[in-house]
């Protein structure tokens, strides 16, 4: 039965956060999870602000890089944060017209040869939470050893951290979030849609100007999804089913890939998760959804690019359908119906596509919150035997000889 959720039952200013007050989350293990969710679409204002504080350096230290003539950008980080830079390729690359990859710092760190040469100039713009991961850290000094040289744009929730300290530094410039945005539960929740929005704005920083509504608005729709939809959320995440897919297009399906990590995350692997394209589910990866699938759609607002979407939805719903579904958009598609049906604009004209990939995560975050409760676990630190930790431990950092790949 399709659900329809309207009521608003939890707010985020009050004292309770996604339904539950103080004493229920210190129960369940997952008084900073949730909070970390809640708080969001205040600190998108926030980290709008904080741009804005630091526009004239920024375009300062950016148009001085973007007159270099053989200037690349690789936008890198490791795990959320490499979903970061993926996001951010094509705006990067639209706003300053300069070659833009997206590399993890994990490939970075295994392989350097293939991003790192002598007659390179390199602009690596590193997003990091905490700023203490080891590839961090060292794929920023292979990069100073070996390219012709490299500047350094540090976005980061963590004042204190490694990649923080190198403010001092001429060739860098580090853009600090606010201090809440770096999270103290296991998952990346605030932090991922922080250091996101503040590259989206970043990206248009000659234009800044006119994003402040855009702000607003996310904020808006942040808020409508966690005020309007936590209860279908939390009746979602009471089904039977120990696998997910995620879907998406374009900037949405690196958004997809950030969802299905929350959620694997914040079951500890109970949930085995999958992220894919809408027209690239259909290439074999289609065979995964059985009857204990849960699929979430994270919709464009293109409508070129909804028609491929709508395509593979109705062939979904009329065969393999899963448990149930979720579809997630900034306006309702009469047409399309979903288990549940998540839509947050109230709106008459659309925003950018890419910043749709901001609030678009806020649906799994909850979901897996709420899931990750049931399974009777602690959502600030789920991994029971520390499988994975809120900074990655057990890397160790091997040198690297210039001549290597001879």
């Amino acid at each position: 039965m399709k659900k329809e959720h309207k009521a608003a039952a939890t707010t985020t200013e009050t004292s309770t956060w996604l339904g539950m007050d103080d004493q229920q989350l210190k129960d369940v293990g997952g008084t900073f999870t949730a909070k970390e969710i809640t708080h969001q679409p205040r600190l998108w204002k926030d980290t709008w602000n904080l741009v804005q504080e630091h526009r004239t350096a920024l375009r300062a230290f950016l148009d001085k890089l973007y007159a270099t003539p053989d200037i690349e950008v690789i936008l890198t980080g490791a795990g959320t944060s490499a979903y970061i830079g993926s996001i951010l390729r094509t705006p990067f690359q639209i706003g300053f017209r300069k070659r833009t990859w997206a590399v993890p710092t994990t490939d970075l760190v295994s392989h350097p040869q293939h991003y790192f040469q002598s007659d390179r100039t390199i602009l690596l713009i590193s997003f990091a939470r905490s700023g203490n991961s080891p590839e961090s850290t060292a794929a920023i000094d292979l990069a100073n050893s070996l390219c012709k040289k490299v500047f350094h744009l540090v976005i980061t929730c963590n004042p204190e951290g490694g990649l923080a300290r190198m403010g001092s530094r001429p060739d860098c410039f580090v853009f600090k979030l606010p201090e809440e945005t770096n999270d103290r539960g296991l998952a990346m929740t605030s932090s991922f849609t922080c250091m996101l929005l503040a590259g989206l704005l970043i990206s248009r920083i000659d234009r800044i100007e006119h994003y402040a509504g855009t702000v607003s608005r996310l904020a808006d729709y942040g808020e409508r999804i966690i005020t309007q939809y936590t209860p279908a959320l939390r009746e979602m995440a009471a089904l039977d089913f120990n696998r997910a897919v995620f879907l998406g297009s374009g900037p949405l399906q690196d958004a997809a890939q950030e969802s299905q990590l929350k959620l694997q995350e914040l079951t500890d692997g109970k949930v085995i998760c999958k992220h894919d394209s809408f027209l690239g589910l259909r290439h074999g990866p289609k065979v995964v959804i059985d009857q204990k699938t849960l699929v979430f759609f994270l919709y464009s607002n293109d409508d070129y690019v909804h028609l491929y979407e709508s395509d593979l939805v109705k062939s979904i719903l009329a065969t393999e359908k899963g448990i149930g579904q979720i579809g997630i958009s900034e306006f309702p598609d009469s047409d399309l119906h979903a288990t549940l049906d998540i839509s947050f604009s109230e709106y008459t004209d659309k925003i950018e596509e890419d910043f749709l990939s901001v609030c678009s995560v806020l649906p799994a975050q909850i979901l897996a919150f709420f899931k990750s409760v049931n399974l009777g676990l602690k959502p600030d630190s789920p991994s029971a035997n520390d499988t994975i930790t809120r900074v990655v431990q057990g890397v160790t950092i091997y040198p690297y000889r210039a001549d290597h790949a001879d």
